[in-house]
This record gives C-alpha cells, structure tokens and sequence, in this order.
C-alpha cells in the first residue's frame, strides 16, 4: 500500500475487514491525500435480512431466524442482529476509513440483499462457461450450492463482492459523476457511523482493549467516547445475549445518524432491475458479470490440466509383498514445519521397521484445514498415496460452539501467531511448498449424506476423511493381537477423541510418543507460548489444549514423552545444517536442508522470528521412536504428570510433578545432539528409499514429454 499509495492518486476497494487500510491511514495521514475514493462492500445501514423468514402461508410452525435483521451474521445473530461481516471483523478499524475524511462509497446489505444468486441466473452461468474464469466461477458457486446447510440457497446466497466491484466499475467509468450514478445500483447519500462498542460508555469490564487495564488509552481515545462501552467478546457473549429476545451487541453496526459523529457517504440502497423486462436474469449486473466473465480478451491462457499437453494423474502405490511390515505407526501432527521434516523422515526408514498406517491431522495448530494438501504433495513425492489423511477438529475440546460446531472460541488457537512462522507462513510450507510435486488427492469441499452432509456433491467419493474415520479404518485393518503405536507432534485433541470415542477404537494403542509438555519444577524455564505473556510456564502444543491433554494423560496409556527441555538441547540450526550439507544430496535431504536453511535465514534476520529453533526439537519424536536408543545415548525416567486445564490461560496446559494424582510417564530425559543429528541427516541421504518424482519442476518435465 506504501509503494502504490506513495505514486497516488489511487482508489481503493475494500471487500474484507478494514484492518490493513485502517492501520495504513492510521501510520500514514499524510498520504490521505493520494486516496480518490474508497469503495466498501460491507454494512447494512436501513436494511432488512430476508434469510430465515417464514413463508406467510406456512403449514407448520416456523421459527423466524434472522429474518429483518440489519445484519447477516448467521452464527451470531442471537447476540447481535444489527452486523454485516466484513465490518465486524474490525469495527474499530471500519470507524478508521469512514471517519477518515476520504470519500467512501458502501455497498451495503441494503443492495446486496436485492441481488441473491437466482436459479436462473445460476442456470444462465451453467451455461455460459467460455473461458477458464467463467468455468472456475461456476464450479466455486456450485460448490456453494451443493454443501448450503438447507434448502433455500437461492434465497439466502448474494452477490456481495462482485457486485460491489461491479457498482465501483460502473461509477469510475463516469469520471464526472457526482452522485455516484451507474448502471447497476441506486445511490444515496446517507450519514452513517459505525458502532464499535455498547452503552453504557466508560465501563470497565475486562471487555475493551482499548480502555481496560491502561492509565492512557490507546490511540488516546476518550475515556467516555462511543468507543469506550463493551466490546463483544464472542459469539455467545452473555453480556449480548437478551432472553427470548434478539441479542442486543451493536459491535459493527453501520447505522444511521445526525449530529457530530455523521459522515455523509454514498450508499448503495438496492440492485436495479434488467432494464430488458423480457429476459430470465431479473437484475441489469448479472447481465454484465455474464458478458464480463466470458469475454476472450484478458481471458487465461490456460488451466491446470490445459497447461501441460501430456498432464497424467498417477496414484503411487507400493508393493509390499514378501516383506515382513515393522511397528504399525500412526503419525498425529499438526503441520509445522518440524512435522513436515519428521514427516520425511519417517517415509524413509524401511517398512521392516515402520509401517506408517496413516496420518491424523490437527488444524488447531500451526496450519489451516487446507495445509492437508502438502501432506498429499509431500506423501506423492514418496511414492505413498496409498497412506490415508484423517482431518481433525479446528478447535479443542469444548471449545467448538454447541449451536454451530463449524465455528467456536479462538481461547487457544489465538497463540498462533499470523506469519512469524504460524499461520500463512506454515500454510505453504515457507514458500516451499511449491516445489513438491503435486499430488492428485486434495482437499476438498466434496460430501456426502451418509456422512451427515444435506446433499451429495458431484463426486462425494473425494470427500476428505475425518480423523476419527481413518483410525477406525487402521483399526479395522490390524491383523489379530496386533497394537498401533502413535506418535504426536501438535495438540492433543485427536488422541483425545479416540480415548473419548469408543473402547474398541482405543484398545489397540500399545503406547503413545507426544512431542511436547514443559514439565516445571523449582529450577524450571520458560516454556514457549510466546503470545501469552500471562503463561510463563506451557508448552504450546499442550496450551492449544489443555483439556485434552489432561484426558491424554489421566488414561494411564503408556506414554513416552519428549518435552520441551530436551527438545532445546537439539535446537541448533548450525550443527544440523552442517550435517545435512554432509550427507548425499537426495531430493529429501535437499528439501530438509532449503527449509531449515530458510527458518535459520528468518531467525537471524527477523526479530518476530526468534522462536524458529522449536520446529528443530519436533523432529526428536520420531527418531527416538525409531532410532537406536543405543547410539543416541537416550535415557529416560518414569515421573508422575499431571496437566492442568483450569480454563485460566495463565495456567492452562502447564506440567506438573504430582505424586498423588499424576500418573506414571516415561520422559526422555538426555540425548546426544549429534547422534541425533547423525541419525536424521544419514536417513535422509539414504538413496534405497528416495522419492519417486523429486520435485514439482520434475513433475512438469513428465507432463510436457510424451509417454511410451
């Protein structure tokens, strides 16, 4: 925004939350004056939502939801009806661009709601697919269709962004437009602000960051302004809730004013018709978004499978006939980059010592729920399509919402943070992702009604599979008397449903190897959750959560564990890069050695990226799992833990020495560094069992030569 704002003049369309402008303005106010206009698709000013309304000839009873409501936030309307999304994910930073001084026009839910996706329209774009765009827009959209959570989706789905990128257009193209006049959209202007807390003002109740606990606000506000009341904490937030009532929370609200706080802005109030009263489509925008999306000119060039002439799916699968299958291993993880390199790893000892039966995923970790797809990549390399992926929950143990499981409260997960090695940067693998080759299974939004889903899609067989559902599968699978060691990297929360599930699904564990836990005592470090300053003393993967954590180690499963302490000693990027710069130059040990040299590079020259070296001490799991106690010189000790799971964040997932509650756990207690980092570097050289496509660039030299 710098660099393009800086060459001004320039117009800006915002179609999210305002969080990044708003902390551009707020840095920058000299550069105001470069910014044309602002266009905002979010709020609703006079409107009134006509989802979840009943019919007025309705048979039955029928429960009115957000039916009226100025807002349209689906899972939250009980406690506050008067939000549209993209504003409440940051009303303050909202307040930031309307009350800027800048000319904004919003296109609000006043216009949105006037335009849902209607099955004429969605039929006119089925058939109107000519280029790669228009081909993509319909599948997005029918995917939308087919997994809607009832059957009124084209009464309930609207054309919120590209619509607004459509009115934007239409005025910009009139540079002498005044009052906002264009072909798709009736403007008026209104005088609005936005909402970002609840009276009464200047309360105190642990609710307002911006107030609560500082002798000086932030940004110097008043202590007694409109941003001064209680800021909603949740989607269930008591304070919001009104019994058998609508919520009464107004977090986000662009209403209507008088007075100081009113800034007059062009706001679109509804979608106007196709002016061909003949035709299907009733609104003049679906027209051109039709004409737009299939026109040749700017059209892509190509697909991905148009892209490579001799593009061929391929399933690797091994055959392992005639050997003798080792310890049957499933490998929890939750996606870091220390479980991508303890991922490699473990592909590369021989089956006669692991037989990696599949993998559980936690997405409440350092990765989103797509990362899956790297796991695939990374999988596909190795020639093992044939290992099967569980995904798991996005949140901990009861912190997933009762009314809607599909969100909940980021208690946990808010320790994660946002680049600086978590989310973005761990969701492509540091940019190096793109270098795997690309697998044929993907993560995907594919269902089915025998899994709970309200319709099949096209192809329900590619549905993703849950974790719970692939370790019923392994289970299933194990020959008679035969046990499943596995071995955990990220938070708990699978292994804890398992234990919770069934007793016939959990018996077959033989032992349990969890990476992670910081035990304290009298001479204790730190642990490592860095973004919560209150918790001097948890390990991050037993923070994330707690709760099953404590259910993990309350079931007297054999447990080894490898904790934080002896995961520090191994930390050392300069020793295992130097090893591995030592050993053969397989495709694994030159990805090992790329990604470590990268997180050691970030390290040393970014100071949000101190706390790299914890992904190195992941690895340990699966050596120790694996490797020859003998020659790493491990030594373990049996003490008597105990989690704590208070709900207290200063508290939550810390480890304790507990002689009258804890229960017996084997922990490793000492290692040699370098055999450990002989041990890894060594296998990952190893030539017998290397990947079968090396990288995504060999990968493409197969798609573009003939085949045989």
């Amino acid at each position: 925004m710098m660099e393009k704002i800086s060459a001004g003049p320039i117009t800006v369309l915002i179609i999210g939350a305002h969080t990044n402008f708003a902390i551009f303005l707020m840095n920058n106010p000299n550069l105001k004056k470069n910014i044309k206009h602002v266009y905002v698709m979010g709020g609703g000013v006079r409107s009134k939502n006509p989802t979840g309304c009943c019919p007025k000839m309705a048979v039955t009873a029928c429960q009115t939801r957000q039916c009226g409501d100025r807002g349209n936030l689906f899972t939250a309307y009980t406690s506050n009806p008067y939000a549209e999304f993209n504003i409440f994910g940051d009303p303050f930073a909202a307040y930031q661009v309307i009350h800027s001084g800048i000319l904004v026009t919003l296109v609000p839910l006043d216009a949105t709601n006037t335009i849902p996706i209607t099955r004429n329209f969605f039929e006119a774009l089925e058939k109107n697919q000519h280029t790669y765009e228009a081909q993509y827009c319909f599948k997005s959209l029918k995917m939308v269709r087919d997994t809607w959570v009832d059957d009124h989706f084209y009464t309930s789905y609207f054309m919120w962004d590209s619509f607004t990128s459509g009115v934007a257009t239409s005025i910009m193209r009139n540079r002498q437009n005044q009052n906002g006049e264009n072909e798709f959209a009736k403007m008026e202007y209104v005088n609005i602000t936005v909402i970002t807390s609840n009276k009464p003002y200047r309360i105190s109740d642990g609710s307002n960051p911006f107030f609560d606990g500082l002798k000086v606000p932030k940004f110097n506000l008043k202590r007694n302004g409109v941003h001064s009341g209680h800021v909603q904490t949740g989607i269930r937030d008591p304070f919001c809730l009104v019994k058998n009532g609508k919520g009464r929370c107004m977090d986000g609200y662009t209403t209507e004013i008088s007075g100081p706080e009113a800034v007059p802005v062009l706001v679109a109030v509804r979608a106007k018709p196709n002016s061909h009263n003949s035709s299907s489509l009733n609104r003049e925008f679906f027209k051109s978004f039709l004409d737009v999306l299939n026109r040749p000119e700017q059209s892509g060039r190509f697909n991905f499978t148009a892209q490579f002439l001799h593009y061929e799916e391929i399933f690797y699968k091994p055959d392992f006939r005639g050997k003798r299958l080792g310890k049957n291993i499933v490998f929890d993880m939750d996606m870091s980059a220390g479980d991508f390199l303890s991922l490699f790893y473990l592909l590369k000892l021989p089956v006669e010592i692991i037989n990696l039966k599949a993998i559980l995923v936690s997405p409440n970790g350092w990765a989103n729920a797509a990362t899956i797809d790297v796991i695939y990549d990374l999988l596909h390399m190795m020639g093992r399509d044939d290992i099967p992926i569980g995904l798991g929950d996005m949140f901990a143990l009861n912190q997933s919402d009762k009314l809607f499981p599909a969100v909940g409260d980021c208690k946990y997960h808010k320790a994660i943070p946002h680049g600086s090695g978590g989310f973005l940067d761990s969701d492509n693998l540091y940019g190096l992702a793109r270098n795997l080759p690309r697998s044929p299974r993907r993560y995907t939004a594919e269902n089915s009604v025998k899994f709970g889903a309200p319709r099949d899609t096209d192809h329900p067989e590619l549905r993703q599979p849950l974790a719970l559902e692939i370790w019923g599968s392994v289970v299933k699978s194990l020959d008679a008397g035969s046990k499943v060691t596995i071995l955990t990297n990220g938070p708990l929360t699978n292994v804890a449903k398992i234990l919770l599930s069934d007793k016939n699904l959990s018996s077959p564990i033989q032992d349990i190897f969890v990476v992670g836990g910081h035990i304290i005592n009298h001479k204790s470090e730190k642990g490592n959750v860095i973004n919560i300053p209150s918790n001097e003393y948890a390990e991050l993967n037993m923070f994330l959560d707690p709760l099953a954590a404590k259910v993990v180690f309350d079931s007297c499963l054999n447990i080894t564990l490898i904790p934080l302490s002896i995961q520090r000693k191994v930390s050392r990027f300069g020793k295992i890069l130097e090893r591995l710069y030592l050993t053969k130059k397989t495709p694994e040990s030159k990805f090992a050695r790329r990604l470590l040299s990268r997180l050691n590079r970030l390290k040393m020259t970014n100071s949000r990226y101190q706390h790299m070296d914890i992904f190195l001490g992941e690895i340990l799991g699966a050596v120790i799992l694996a490797g020859d106690r003998f020659t790493l010189k491990a030594t373990f000790e049996s003490k008597p833990i105990r989690v704590l799971a208070t709900g207290i964040d200063s508290e939550d997932g810390q480890m304790i020495i507990d002689q009258n509650h804890g229960n017996s756990v084997k922990v490793l207690e000492e290692i040699v560094p370098f055999a450990f980092y002989d041990a890894f570097a060594n296998q990952l050289g190893d030539e017998k069992q290397s990947a079968i496509v090396g990288s995504f660039e060999e990968q493409r030299r197969i798609w573009n030569t003939p085949q045989r």
